[in-house]
């Protein structure tokens, strides 16, 4: 009788283990709620004229956000800020050239003749008895101009280009084709983000080309009063940043030409600014799925709302496919993902689906979300899926249509790269393009998207694009011309690989964190 009880238990215990087990959900019942019919009906509101191009600050912009608001609303997708509250204010201001005195050694240099000052500034004034010399200003984990430097608080000079080795090829990839850091806008701005990250307070970068280039812009522009640049308002201050001629910056270093060995300079450095701006209102737009088993923790998905106004003879662009594209693509994902909570198959992680401004003027909204207000903790975002043009197709891949680029998957996370290959695989069937994926690739598409300002916080990410086109930043970039049928496609991969990070076990491990 014993045994027989001890068979029955047992038989039991085997059926109860057997029902709590529940079978894997299928999100393919999910993910082909995702239509092409849905997303044109979609597009060809939000890139009409209706919405005059959605230029940051200005009305048409204004109903893009209102649109989408009531898109979350009508799916019943709530706010994380408040009942009725999906906008997160931005600060924004529109910086016109401000007025600038600046000496060294008490000789004074004349703004459009010695020197220009570019990007956002603070009125403020600077002395210091040193600047630091810091040769190229290239710092990476192989080779780095500050290696032997402190420059926080400080000013730094750098000058233009990259140094190569004997056989003529560049230090920092030993490869003889142009990097991040040899030239042009590109090298300036990764200089000017390095030195930031270091602390500096300012930078003055030595470029003859690129000085002779923006001196008569700058100086048309404060002969005609030009309307500014929208630039986001820096609660700790903005970065003082110069372009200086050749003949300033050797009463600093005589021989700048020639030499590139950083040192510390005494030098008495003193600047005045005033600034000359006026506000701009712009805000993101946010909302949310808690996650049933894992609230605390977030997967961010993302797109910008903003794209470029009007042309200066009044035509619109209406940014169908940058990023009207991955705007709808956002909007549909986020339906797919609430018609499983209805089911009961809600994601065990939250998810933050994340419209941001600005992404035109310079990744303004999603800097202000990562830099200065995330919603949720950095610390529990375990993830970035942003989508921005994936409507259309690469020239360069006519014939060869069903593609995606893929960006950054794998520069921080290896699970989370894996995770996207086989959500593919099993799903989408898409040729994954890593074209753009390389770190020296000198179009930088690693920087240029909201993904970056995540991905700079060590927080994993994947770039969603389908490469430029002649319609790119055009009056042509209209919803006629987008590929519906990759564009669902492509939005499907997005809703599969967003499935699995928000319900697999563990998060995406960061076995590859810039650690500069």
């Amino acid at each position: 009788m014993k045994n027989c009880l001890s068979i029955l238990t047992i038989a039991l215990l085997l059926v109860s283990c057997g029902e709590d087990k529940k079978p894997p959900v299928d999100p393919t019942v999910y993910g082909n709620t995702i239509t092409s019919e849905e997303l044109k009906d979609m597009l060809f509101t939000y890139a009409s004229d209706e919405f005059e191009g959605r230029e940051t600050g200005e009305p048409g912009q204004k109903k893009a956000v209102n649109y989408l608001k009531d898109q979350y609303k009508a799916m019943d997708i709530a706010s994380p800020l408040s009942e009725d509250d999906y906008f997160q204010e931005v600060p924004l201001e529109r910086q016109q050239v401000p007025n600038v005195e600046f000496s060294i050694n008490g000789k004074k240099a004349a703004m459009f003749d010695d020197f220009i000052s570019l990007g956002a500034v603070d009125t403020k004034t600077y002395t210091e008895d040193q600047i630091v010399y810091a040769g190229y200003g290239i710092h990476t984990s192989s080779y780095s101009d500050y290696k032997d430097l402190d420059v926080k608080g400080k000013f730094v000079l750098i000058k233009a280009g990259e140094p190569r080795n004997a056989d003529s090829t560049f230090v920092t990839t030993g490869t003889k084709e142009d990097t991040k850091w040899s030239k042009g806008r590109s090298g300036r701005s990764a200089k000017k983000t390095a030195a930031e990250e270091l602390g500096a307070k300012g930078v003055f970068i030595v470029d003859n080309a690129a000085y002779e280039y923006y001196r008569k812009i700058y100086k048309n522009y404060k002969d005609t009063n030009w309307p500014g640049r929208i630039s986001l308002i820096n609660k700790n201050g903005n970065m003082l940043y110069f372009l200086v001629n050749e003949s300033l910056a050797k009463t600093l270093v005589s021989d700048i030409e020639t030499n590139a060995t950083p040192k510390v300079i005494d030098a008495k450095i003193d600047v005045s600014v005033e600034k000359n701006a006026t506000e701009v209102k712009s805000e993101n737009v946010v909302a949310f799925i808690e996650g049933s088993e894992k609230p605390e923790e977030f997967l961010v998905i993302s797109s910008h709302l903003d794209h470029i106004g009007f042309t200066k003879d009044g035509q619109i662009n209406n940014g169908a496919d940058d990023d009207g594209s991955g705007t709808v693509a956002l909007l549909e994902i986020a339906e797919a993902f609430k018609t499983a909570v209805k089911d009961g198959h809600g994601p065990k992680r939250s998810i933050l689906f994340l419209h941001v401004t600005g992404e035109e003027k310079g990744l303004l909204g999603s800097k202000h979300y990562a830099d200065n207000d995330p919603v949720f903790p950095l610390e529990n975002t375990v993830a970035n899926l942003n989508i921005d043009m994936i409507g259309r197709v690469d020239p360069k891949r006519e014939g060869d249509r069903n593609y995606i680029y893929i960006i950054g998957s794998d520069r921080l996370s290896t699970d989370l790269h894996n995770i996207s290959e086989a959500m593919n695989s099993k799903y989408a069937n898409i040729a994954l393009d890593y074209t753009y994926n390389d770190e020296n690739d000198p179009n930088r598409y690693y920087n240029r998207s909201d993904h970056y300002n995540f991905a700079k916080h060590n927080i994993p990410i994947i770039f969603y694009f389908n490469g430029t086109h002649d319609d790119y930043h055009k009056p042509g970039d209209t919803p006629d011309k987008i590929e519906y049928d990759l564009l669902e496609n492509r939005t499907r991969l997005v809703f599969y690989t967003a499935w699995e990070v928000a319900n697999r076990d563990n998060r995406p491990v960061v076995d590859k964190a810039d650690v500069k």
